[in-house]
């Protein structure tokens, strides 16, 4: 595990969450809640992962996913409710970007879906709209 420096009393620690603390973040930052079962089959094969702490407690995450050579995708950009606003998914987005431009090869294609306002952090580390020339699509099974 790598932890980044505190920042207003907040660290980021290179760390996949467990599957408790996944599952309550997910549905406690606003985002569709997944069963025990998927994020303990999922977690461990994210290729990069961090947590926004708080002391012991985790307020926010973030993960990257992918092949590990072509294709990238940032998922689970999430911090709890009573933390936003206060640079959290800045923290987070900055420590997965640094995470890329050292792993990911000049070739890959890094994508990431982006739920209402969420499209302007983004925005700030470089992530640009791709319609018209693709568009996101999704398969729920």
């Amino acid at each position: 595990m790598n932890a980044s420096p505190e920042h207003n009393g907040y660290r980021a620690e290179h760390r996949i969450p467990d599957v408790a603390t996944y599952c309550q973040m997910r549905v406690s930052a606003g985002l569709s809640a997944k069963t025990a079962e998927a994020a303990a089959r999922g977690l461990p094969a994210s290729l990069f992962a961090v947590q926004i702490m708080q002391g012991e407690k985790t307020v926010g995450m973030g993960r990257v996913i992918g092949d590990g050579g072509t294709a990238y995708q940032v998922v689970d950009i999430a911090v709890l409710p009573q933390h936003q606003g206060k640079g959290l998914g800045k923290m987070i987005m900055h420590e997965i970007t640094h995470y890329l431009q050292q792993q990911a090869p000049a070739s890959a294609y890094v994508s990431l879906m982006a739920d209402g306002q969420a499209q302007d952090l983004y925005a700030q580390f470089g992530f640009k709209h791709t319609a018209p020339a693709s568009v996101g699509m999704a398969y729920k099974v």
